[in-house]
């Protein structure tokens, strides 16, 4: 019996999570509510019909009070404060916070006292029982004791991995990271009011410098990198896709072929589907709707001087990110039930196996246990 799942917020990415929960997870887990303050058509109709990610490949419709699926009725409530959802009336067991406005685990947690027994957060977070980014620590997960767990950020999910196989395989000294990023709806689409002074301005119109907190969070999941990396933000008028460029001094000398080969073996091996390798020379938009949580272009590597690396890796900010939901979704219900996650990985690894192109690029979701900006 799938394990039952809440969304509180239908924005970008709960949509994204709802789409790859069906296309990957439909035996594992089921959503079966969706609090979100916008009505049930438009809702539906904006699960139907996404400019980034087409038409959904299935049927939507809206009644007065769900969103039908494939034939399946998803509850919707309009809920403001998370303790008046009533995720019990629903039999919810997991809820996905991704309203981004409930980053405290201190009122996340809330979610828990109408039924459910964990809550992921799709957001980096504060206070957050453990925070996840698959390839590099979900082992750490402890069912008994992690109850809010967050899922990171797009960007942490991108570059943690390939810091962990830098770190593992050269070890890094010390390392700069800067994304160029899709913009978001934190954003404005004409210029008016936000704190951040150079958000305020019209996102499609420039080239926006600003921050993000990907590089701390590396630190939260690898911890031996803590004061050893630092990063900032580009934005720039595309709608998904982004891509870091990270610079990073390595203990010892390699070179461009070295670098290459531990990032194609780990993409083939341990963190198939989490890391995938690309040998071909791409750009953007050829990443859309790819699973991978971050994509190494082996062609852009760089060494200078034995020791300094550029190293640079791609990600669906939306679509790769929203797959990790799902997968840290189904890991933590395996955990609950004390089933084996390997046997989940596998099947989750045969279901995508050939269904992204161009190869050769390695884009399978993972082979082993192993802002969003």
């Amino acid at each position: 019996m799938a394990t039952r799942i809440g969304i509180n917020g239908f924005g970008r990415i709960g949509r994204q999570v709802l789409r790859a929960i069906i296309r990957y997870h439909s035996i594992e887990l089921e959503v079966v509510a969706i609090n979100d303050l916008a009505d049930t058509e438009t809702n539906a109709h904006l699960l139907k019909y996404d400019s980034n990610y087409g038409r959904f490949n299935g049927t939507v419709e809206a009644s007065e009070d769900a969103i039908i699926v494939d034939g399946r009725a998803i509850r919707i409530t309009a809920k403001r404060d998370p303790n008046e959802i009533p995720w019990g009336d629903f039999g919810v067991d997991l809820v996905i916070e991704s309203t981004g406005l409930f980053t405290d685990a201190n009122k996340a947690i809330s979610h828990l006292s109408g039924g459910p027994s964990k809550v992921i957060i799709s957001a980096p977070a504060k206070n957050e029982d453990i925070t996840v980014v698959f390839g590099v620590n979900e082992r750490d997960y402890n069912s008994a004791k992690h109850h809010v767990v967050s899922n990171a950020s797009c960007t942490t999910n991108c570059i943690a991995p390939v810091m962990k196989v830098l770190h593992d395989s050269f070890g890094v000294s010390r390392a700069l990271m800067s994304t160029i990023h899709a913009y978001t709806n934190d954003q404005r689409i004409l210029d008016t009011y936000h704190k951040d002074l150079r958000r305020a301005r019209t996102a499609a119109m420039s080239i926006i410098p600003t921050t993000t907190g990907a590089a701390k969070a590396v630190t939260q999941v690898i911890p031996e990198l803590q004061g050893k990396i630092h990063g900032m933000a580009f934005r720039v008028p595309t709608s998904t896709v982004s891509v870091v460029d990270l610079v990073a001094d390595l203990e010892r000398p390699v070179t461009v072929e070295e670098v290459n080969s531990v990032f194609k073996t780990a993409a083939v091996g341990p963190l198939k589907g989490v890391l995938a390798f690309c040998e071909e020379p791409l750009v953007s938009v050829d990443f859309k709707e790819n699973p991978a949580s971050s994509t190494v272009d082996s062609l852009s590597t760089m060494v200078i001087d034995g020791n300094m690396i550029k190293v640079i890796t791609w990600y669906d900010n939306e679509w790769g990110y929203s797959c990790r939901v799902g997968d840290l979704a189904t890991y933590m219900v395996r955990k609950e039930s004390h089933l084996p996650n390997d046997s989940f990985i596998k099947e989750v690894s045969e279901e995508l196996d050939g269904q992204i192109e161009p190869e050769p690029m390695t884009t399978y979701l993972p082979s082993e246990t192993v802002e969003r900006n």
